[in-house]
């Protein structure tokens, strides 16, 4: 981690789904806190999220990996075991987990599928900030193992390692312990692991991951002061304006609620009471990737 400093990279999921989401991403990086943004190249509004994107030349931009419930890049025969016959990646990230341990002609396909979506950022012309995947894909050892391998090709420097310690969202009245955050956290040190093996840099922490889609101004001025020293990312999914499509993809996400927080004056000023200082995955360089661990962190201690 990065001693006592709070710093704070915040980071819009899913540009590219819908130009309502792009315009979300352009107006919180002019007008708000947003840092960087996460692009779905296989995303409808892919194209103008580009676009928006070259116009923005300090927005860092990553590719959002999607493997489950989206758009493949390849052609449905390409990768029959990923997708439906209309192209669609399969839902259920546990089933596709199971597919893949069990499957090693699955685990090509998907190797293909990768490169595929990196293949796309890369025809954008845009320099690749980091790479996250939709639904925390990343956090299936095989499915990290394949971005590292094929991210190594288009200069891959940093992933998300979605963890969210349970402390500062306790002190700050928001609950904590998600169904299966434990075990999410088990997986967040394994992935830690092989990153930190690979040379590549990661965020110490996760905000948004218990409520995910729900980070509204309210409870992020509650969260914000009890933020841990180190580098934590907030994600969020902000959009300009609701719409079916959006509403029918992440039922009960409050889109438009996210954004008006990362526009919002007091989130800004909430920042700088704080003493947090907002940074991007290009910044951090190096700095997060220290030699590995001797020994795995005791957990108890780490998130009492």
């Amino acid at each position: 981690g990065g001693g006592s400093l709070k710093r704070l990279i915040v980071c819009a999921d899913d540009f590219g789904q819908h130009e309502a989401v792009n315009e979300a991403v352009e107006g919180a990086f002019t007008r708000g806190i947003l840092t960087c943004a996460s692009l779905m190249v296989t995303g409808p509004a892919a194209a103008d999220a580009i676009a928006r994107a070259r116009r923005l030349p300090e927005l860092r931009v990553g590719l959002h990996l999607a493997l489950t419930d989206a758009h493949a890049a390849l052609p449905p025969d390409s990768v029959p075991g990923l997708t439906d016959s209309a192209g669609r990646l399969r839902r259920g990230q546990v089933a596709v987990s199971f597919a893949l341990a069990a499957s090693a002609g699955l685990r090509q396909q998907l190797g293909a599928e990768i490169r595929a979506q990196f293949d796309a950022f890369a025809a954008s012309g845009l320099t690749l900030d980091h790479v996250n995947a939709h639904q925390h894909m990343q956090l299936h050892p095989m499915v990290a193992g394949a971005i590292i391998h094929v991210g190594r090709d288009y200069g891959l420097r940093a992933m998300r390692v979605p963890s969210e310690p349970a402390a500062p969202l306790r002190r700050a009245g928001a609950g904590g312990q998600g169904p299966g955050q434990w075990a999410v956290r088990q997986w967040a040190r394994v992935l830690r692991a092989q990153l930190r093996r690979a040379g590549l840099t990661s965020n110490d922490h996760l905000l948004g991951l218990v409520h995910s889609g729900r980070m509204t101004e309210d409870r992020l001025l509650a969260v914000l002061p009890h933020l841990r020293p180190g580098v934590t990312e907030l994600h969020l999914h902000p959009a300009a304006r609701a719409t079916p499509d959006l509403a029918a993809a992440a039922p009960g996400y409050r889109h438009v609620d996210e954004y008006a927080a990362l526009t919002s004056p007091a989130i800004q000023t909430a920042l700088q009471r704080s003493g947090i200082t907002l940074t991007t995955y290009g910044e951090l360089g190096d700095v997060t990737a220290g030699p590995a661990p001797a020994k795995a962190p005791d957990l108890a201690a780490t998130y009492r």
